[in-house]
């Protein structure tokens, strides 16, 4: 008789039950998948936090983020707060030895990001980033394309992003305009995007970057409220992968109709584009077309059975949850066949690497090795 693996316990912390990624992401993705059940929430407050608990049918929870990740029945701690607080939260988790999801970027920065590997290494718990991008059904399609030859050997790669569309953010989105806050164009938009880019088609070998504020100011949506910007809101990089293709990339923010999401991967034989709405691969859906040799392009539809590899995720195809989902399934599954399939702390390091590499070069003018 085989046993059936035991469900995972997850405890998040940072859960509105308004608004929020927790509401749109993890906690629909959660719910759909057997093996895993939500046992523990904390929010910034009691109020908030009770209140969350009714919307989401969950008993425990916490305004204090210590108490949630000493609970026994919790195996995962999910962090879905502000970037600032990951890393003393994440490290609260680490150190009571429970894996973590921890959404991207992982850290304000590449030392805030090495430190939580370090940590996590050091315990020796599992932990995944929230980088779900390598999780879409689109991009597997993709890489077996590439895999089994379709344009050939790669020759380069563009890509082209709209990050926000217009002169305004949401009330809640304004810290994003303060550059020391970690989470910002270059971070979220550029760092979601190349990661699927570099996951798809290796790292990068050097790269030369600008980056430019060309809009500093931005008004809040509703109330009219102007605010100083100090994040980059244009920026634009060409490198060499380690494969000897060349690279382009260029996000933008505050462009009226411009192109939301433009992949072109062109090779000795073909070339693929992949389009969506935005800049961010695991939450716009993707649209795959080819051409090989001198035809038109045309769409590829992929076969139904990469998107239905998780049947229990089926009902979120389409939402933000979907790929959410899909890394927690992959994350269950590793833990029991002990691979590792789903992007960890240590890949997000690399990520962090390669947005300083980014900086510097910006910052000096200069091509640098990545």
């Amino acid at each position: 008789m085989t046993s059936t693996p035991s469900k995972l316990g997850v405890g998040i912390i940072g859960v509105s039950p308004t608004r929020g990624w927790a509401a749109a992401a993890h906690i629909p993705a959660l719910r759909a998948l057997p093996n895993y059940e939500i046992r523990a929430l904390s929010a910034s407050s009691a109020e908030s936090a009770r209140t969350a608990g009714e919307v989401f049918g969950v008993g425990s929870v916490f305004s204090d983020h210590e108490q949630l990740v000493t609970q026994p029945d919790v195996d995962v701690v999910a962090v879905t707060v502000k970037v600032p607080h990951h890393r003393q939260l994440v490290s609260a988790a680490l150190a009571a030895g429970k894996s973590v999801y921890c959404e991207w970027p992982l850290g304000r920065d590449l030392d805030d990001a090495r430190a939580m590997a370090a940590l996590a290494d050091e315990q020796g718990v599992r932990t995944v980033v929230g980088l779900q991008g390598r999780q879409v059904p689109a991009i597997e399609f993709v890489e077996r394309l590439l895999r089994e030859g379709y344009i050939g050997e790669v020759l380069s790669t563009t890509m082209v992003g709209l990050s926000i569309p217009g002169d305004s953010v949401v009330k809640a989105n304004a810290y994003m305009l303060d550059n020391t806050n970690g989470a910002n164009l270059l971070t979220i938009a550029v760092g979601h995007s190349l990661d699927t880019l570099n996951y798809v088609l290796g790292e990068f070998a050097e790269l030369s970057a600008l980056s430019d504020l060309r809009r500093p100011l931005m008004k809040i949506d509703g109330t009219g409220e102007e605010v100083a910007k100090t994040a980059a809101d244009q920026i634009a990089v060409i490198g060499t992968l380690t494969s000897g293709a060349t690279v382009s990339v260029h996000v933008r923010e505050a462009v009226a109709g411009g192109t939301g999401f433009l992949w072109e991967i062109n090779g000795t034989d073909g070339t693929l584009r992949i389009t969506a709405d935005g800049p961010l691969p695991g939450i716009f859906p993707l649209t795959v077309a080819g051409a090989q040799g001198r035809n038109e392009i045309a769409e590829l539809i992929a076969p139904a059975a990469l998107a239905e590899k998780w049947p229990a995720l089926s009902s979120l195809e389409g939402a933000p949850a979907f790929n959410v989902g899909r890394t927690y399934a992959a994350f269950a599954a590793d833990i029991d066949n002990g691979k590792h399939t789903v992007p960890d702390f240590a890949d997000a390091v690399r990520r962090h690497e390669v947005i300083t590499a980014i900086e510097r070069s910006a910052a000096s003018g200069e091509r640098v090795k990545v």
